[in-house]
Order: structure tokens, then C-alpha cells, then sequence
């Protein structure tokens, strides 16, 4: 059942506010996309390492700090600029932050880095409805990504938005167990967060009018949920859900809603019988094997994982933006009443995912509902 709720937020004059955005497939007006410009190989800090798979934390480590070369750059560059004309030919206003070089350093009293890039928005940015968060990222070297933002933020607080900032985090030793390693099969999923200090990306939620669903994760700690839950207070209620992945980290690998009723899940990191009991009275629809990515270099460098098929992005209830590689997911979509809309985007997952991670939903035509 879908309740309207009676709120500030459901009146019809938040159509025209600056930042409008109550779930993850309402009619998308406008949306920040990500850069590249700048970027740099992250630190090899070990709470990055721990969720780099396979060769691509090898190689980081020991190019951690240098620009990306230009044969990876290049080629990404391409991709998200014809993503970039996609939206826009869907009448969708495009917001991007400024070009930063991420290689220079910064740093506090306790320690130092270089940065990273600013092509996720959704990791450091989470949209409430009509407020803008940025988010306690627990990355050293995305510590002042949001600053990349600030000139949109302004202008979104400037016109009626409110703007909020989690505690920054102080990222000393204390908030990382010495003691981690990543599971091995069998083993129980572990965590290489303590609870010293709330942290989170804003990747690790997604939303559903008056719920947000969470997974805990190597970037995502209770205190961190514990934070958000206390911010929003009574009008909303957060969910967790348990992921089996042995390296998580951001929910939209592991499940993802495509409209009110419809939720999207990976078999291999989702046990439906754990999922939480709203949930379970919705469709789910499982995220069929992804197709094997063939090119060495894009299997080398990709920070995510093989699951980025489910890393699509809803346009309104029925058309959705996915990867024509992933033929089995575009058919799977079709299967479940979606129109896909096929854009390139592989060689993006070096800078740390797909369609979803590289937006933030600005302002989606839609009011604060229930959903359960």
C-alpha cells in the first residue's frame, strides 16, 4: 500500500524546490554527474586496499598517488560524456562539480593523503526528501571530496535547499581493527570499522519514501547509521540488511529498488529469508550472472567487483539506463515490464562503478510516501 504523507516535503510547491528527491525511481529532472578530470590512484590506506579485488589492489598499491594514465582516462572519458548527452536528451538537467587535481595533498593534525576523483556523488552526497547531507566518508583520501561540490551546494542552500554536514570524522587509528582480514569461505563477515566514531558513504542506503535500507559495510559503521537515524528522526524508519558479500562496501552491487513493489537482488550476496519483513511483501527479482568481462585491462583495473550489472539508474518507473553488455540484465528488465535504455559505460568501473554511483538524484518529480 502507497500513503501519501502530510509534510512540508508533500506539498506540490517542493516540485519547484532546488533539491526534491524521496526515493530511487520518481520522474529524474536533475541529477549531479560525476568528473574525471584530475583524478588520482587512491592511497593504499588499508581501509581502501581491503575492498580493491584481486590484481587492481596489487597494482594500486604501487601506483597509489600518480594520475590515472590516459589509457585508462580517455576511453571513460568518452563513456561518461555520451551519458552525459543521454540525460540531457531526456530532458534532464546535469549539474557536475568543478575539476579538482586530486593529486595534490592535504591532510590533519593526525595524518596525510592524496585524493582520489570525484566521479561517485552518491558515496559523499545523500538527498533527504528536500536537505542535502554530506556524509563522514571514511576514505582518507575522499576526505574533502564534497569541496569539488561546494559551488552547486551554495546555489542549492541559496534557493530554499537545506544543507547539512555529518561530524567529520578524525580517521585515527582507533577507528580501524588492527586485527582485520578479509573473510575466507565459511567464515563470518567481519568488519574493519570500530565503532570509535560514526562514519558512512551515502552509497550504502537507498530509499523508499519515509524508509531507508542500509547494509553496513568497510566504509559504513553502526555508529554512522545510529548518526543518521537520530538526524532524521521519527518522520523516517532505517532498515538494515544483512549482506553476505566478504568485502562490502555501497548497497547498489547487492540490492536495489527499480520502482515501488519491485526490488532488485544479487543472489549471491542476498539470503532472501534475512531480508527485512517490509521488503519481503515486494516483487523480488533476481540479478541474473552478469556477463564476463573479456578485455584484461578493464578486469585488472575495475574497483568493483563483477556485480555492476544491477549498477542501473531509473529514469521514472519504467525506462531504466543499463549497460548493453549486460544482454541477460536488459532482457531480465524487459521480462519484468522496464524499457532499458542501453549506454555504454564499462570502462567507468576503474573510478568506482556504473550508472548509479557516477549520479546523485537532485530533484525527482514525486512527494514523501509510504511504501509499507
Amino acid at each position: 500500500m502507497v500513503t501519501r504523507v502530510d509534510s512540508a516535503d508533500a506539498d506540490p510547491a517542493s516540485r519547484a524546490a532546488p533539491v526534491n528527491s524521496h526515493n530511487e525511481w520518481d520522474p529524474l529532472e536533475e541529477v549531479i554527474v560525476g568528473r574525471l578530470e584530475g583524478a588520482a590512484i587512491p592511497s593504499d590506506h588499508p581501509v581502501v586496499t581491503c575492498n580493491i579485488p584481486g590484481m587492481a589492489a596489487r597494482a594500486q598499491s604501487l601506483l597509489a598517488g600518480f594520475h590515472y594514465p590516459k589509457i585508462m582516462i580517455e576511453p571513460a572519458q568518452r563513456e561518461l560524456d555520451h551519458f552525459v548527452a543521454l540525460l540531457q536528451s531526456l530532458g534532464i538537467v546535469v549539474k557536475r562539480p568543478e575539476a579538482v587535481d586530486h593529486k595534490k595533498r592535504f591532510g590533519t593534525p593526525e595524518w596525510s593523503s592524496q585524493g582520489f576523483c570525484n566521479s561517485c556523488p552518491r558515496d559523499s552526497l545523500l538527498v533527504i526528501g528536500g536537505e542535502i547531507i554530506e556524509t563522514p566518508m571514511v576514505w582518507p583520501c575522499r576526505y574533502f571530496e564534497t569541496h569539488s561540490y561546494r559551488p552547486i551546494l551554495k546555489d542549492y542552500f541559496r534557493r530554499g535547499a537545506r544543507w547539512t554536514a555529518a561530524p567529520r570524522p578524525q580517521l585515527t587509528n582507533e577507528l580501524f581493527d588492527p586485527e582485520f582480514h578479509v573473510p575466507g569461505k565459511g567464515e563470518p563477515i567481519s568488519y574493519i570499522l570500530t565503532e570509535f566514531e560514526p562514519v558512512f558513504d551515502a552509497a550504502d542506503f537507498f530509499r523508499c519514501g519515509r524508509d531507508l535500507f542500509v547494509t553496513r559495510s568497510n566504509v559504513t559503521n553502526a555508529s554512522g547509521i545510529e548518526w543518521l537515524r537520530r538526524h532524521l528522526g521519527d518522520g523516517y524508519r532505517i532498515h538494515e540488511i544483512k549482506s553476505r558479500c566478504p568485502t562490502p562496501m555501497h548497497i547498489d552491487t547487492t540490492i536495489l529498488p527499480l520502482g515501488p513493489g519491485k526490488i532488485l537482488i544479487n543472489p549471491e550476496y542476498i539470503d532472501t529469508d534475512q531480508l527485512p519483513a517490509v521488503l519481503k511483501k515486494w516483487d523480488i527479482l533476481v540479478a541474473p550472472e552478469p556477463e564476463p568481462i573479456t578485455d584484461p585491462m578493464l578486469r585488472i583495473t575495475s574497483l568493483c567487483g563483477k556485480w555492476l550489472n544491477m549498477n542501473v539508474l531509473m529514469v521514472d518507473e519504467k525506462r531504466v539506463i543499463v549497460d548493453p553488455h549486460h544482454t541477460a540484465t536488459m532482457r531480465a528488465l524487459e521480462n519484468w515490464g522496464l524499457e532499458p535504455i542501453p549506454c555504454e559505460f564499462l570502462h567507468y568501473a576503474a573510478f568506482g562503478g556504473a550508472f548509479h554511483c557516477a549520479t546523485l538524484d537532485i530533484r525527482r518529480c514525486g512527494t514523501l510516501q509510504n511504501y509499507f
